[in-house]
C-alpha cells in the first residue's frame, strides 16, 4: 500500500440518491447524501424527475462533501464516478459532472461499477467492522439488484447467482403496496415483521434452478392471497398487518438463506459478505447471524450508511483502482446495464 495520502472524491448518482463522498486512502472523511422525496408520492422513481434532481443537487452535495473532509479540491488526487448500471438520465449526470471536474483539475477519472462498489464497501476501514478475506462471498441485495457473487480479489469477480426477474427490494416494495403501505415500504415491513408472527401465513416460495433468484411468483402470490381475503373479510389487512408483514419477511428471508446454503455448499466458501439497502433489515441480519452458529459461516455486515447507494462506496473503488493506476479515458460512457 502507498505511504502516500490518497484523496479521492466520489461520486453516486445511478438512480434517487445525489452522493459525494472524499476518502483519505480508505478512511472516510466525509460522506454526503441528498435523498430525493419527491418518487414517495408516485410508489417508485420517476426517472425523468430523478434526473432533474440531480442537476439541482450535485454540485451542493459536491461542494459539501470537501468542506466536511476539511480539504480543497486541489488536494484531490482523483474522481471516481458511478458508471452504470443505474438510471441513463442519473448516470449522465454524474458523468458529465465528474468529467468536467476531474479535466478542470487536471487529475485522473476512475469509473466505478455500481454493483462492485456494494462489495467493495466492506474495504473502508471503519473501527469495529473486519474486511473480508477473499475468497469470499458477496450477496447484494437492493431495491433493483439481487446478486450472489464469488469474490476472488478485488477486480476478480464472478456473478453465480442472480434474479432472473424482480429484485428483493422489488418483492417487499410490491408487497407493501398491496397493503397500503408507503414507499419505500421494506423498512415498514421490517418493522412491523418483528411484532407478527412470521409463521401465521404461508406463501410458496418459487421453485427456480440452481443459484439464480425469482420474486416475480412470490409478488403474484402475495397480491392474490389478500384480495381473496379482503374479499372474505374487508378489514383483514388492518387486523392481521404484523401477521402479514411477518410471514412477507420470513419467506423472503428464507428464500434467500437457501440460496446462500446452496452457495457455500457449492463453493466451499463460507465467508459471506452482505449489501445493498435490504441489507439493512433486521430479519435479514439476523438470519445470517444464526447461520454462523448453524453453519460455521463467518458474516461480514457493513456499516449502515455504507449498505444504501452512496459515495463512499464508489470512493474506495476509486481508491483500490487509483493504487492499480486503472483510470478511465475521457471519453468513457455512462451504462444503464453494466455488468461485473
Amino acid at each position: 500500500m502507498s505511504k502516500q495520502n490518497i484523496y479521492i472524491l466520489g461520486i453516486e448518482s445511478s438512480c434517487d440518491d445525489t452522493s459525494a463522498s472524499v476518502l483519505c486512502n480508505d478512511t472516510v472523511l466525509s460522506n454526503v447524501v441528498a435523498t430525493q422525496k419527491i418518487h414517495e408520492e408516485f410508489g417508485g422513481v420517476v426517472p425523468e424527475l430523478a434526473s432533474r434532481a440531480h442537476q439541482q443537487n450535485i454540485v451542493p452535495v459536491v461542494h459539501q462533501a470537501i468542506k466536511e473532509a476539511n480539504i480543497n479540491k486541489e488536494q484531490l488526487h482523483a474522481i471516481a464516478f458511478t458508471r452504470g448500471p443505474g438510471l441513463m438520465g442519473s448516470l449522465l449526470v454524474g458523468t458529465s459532472f465528474a468529467k468536467s471536474l476531474a479535466f478542470g483539475l487536471d487529475i485522473p477519472l476512475i469509473d466505478v461499477n455500481h454493483m462492485q462498489a456494494h462489495i467493495l464497501a466492506h474495504f473502508i476501514a471503519e473501527d469495529g467492522f473486519t474486511k473480508p478475506t477473499f475468497p469470499f462471498l458477496g450477496m447484494t441485495i437492493s431495491g433493483g439488484h439481487t446478486q450472489i457473487v464469488k469474490v476472488n480479489s478485488h477486480f476478480n469477480m464472478e456473478v453465480i447467482g442472480e434474479t432472473i426477474d424482480d429484485a428483493v427490494g422489488e418483492a417487499y416494495d410490491k408487497s407493501g403496496k398491496t397493503l397500503g403501505l408507503g414507499y419505500p415500504a421494506g423498512p415498514e415491513i421490517d418493522k412491523r415483521a418483528q411484532l407478527g408472527n412470521p409463521k401465521a401465513f404461508q406463501f410458496t416460495k418459487p421453485k427456480v434452478a440452481g443459484l439464480n433468484f425469482s420474486f416475480s411468483g412470490f409478488k403474484t402470490a402475495v397480491l392474490y392471497f389478500i384480495q381473496r381475503e379482503v374479499k372474505k373479510n374487508p378489514n383483514f389487512i388492518a387486523e392481521n398487518l404484523n401477521d402479514i408483514c411477518a410471514s412477507i419477511q420470513y419467506t423472503i428471508i428464507g428464500i434467500l438463506m437457501d440460496k446462500l446454503k446452496l452457495a457455500t455448499k457449492e463453493t466451499g466458501i463460507k465467508h459471506i459478505a452482505i449489501g445493498g439497502g435490504v441489507s439493512a433489515n433486521s430479519g435479514i441480519r439476523k438470519a445470517l447471524k444464526e447461520g454462523e452458529q448453524k453453519f460455521g459461516w463467518t458474516t461480514y455486515i457493513p456499516k449502515f450508511e455504507f449498505t444504501t447507494d452512496n459515495a463512499a462506496m464508489i470512493g474506495i473503488v476509486g481508491y483500490l483502482k487509483y493504487l492499480e493506476k486503472d483510470f478511465a479515458k475521457s471519453d468513457v460512457m455512462a451504462s444503464s446495464r453494466l455488468k461485473i
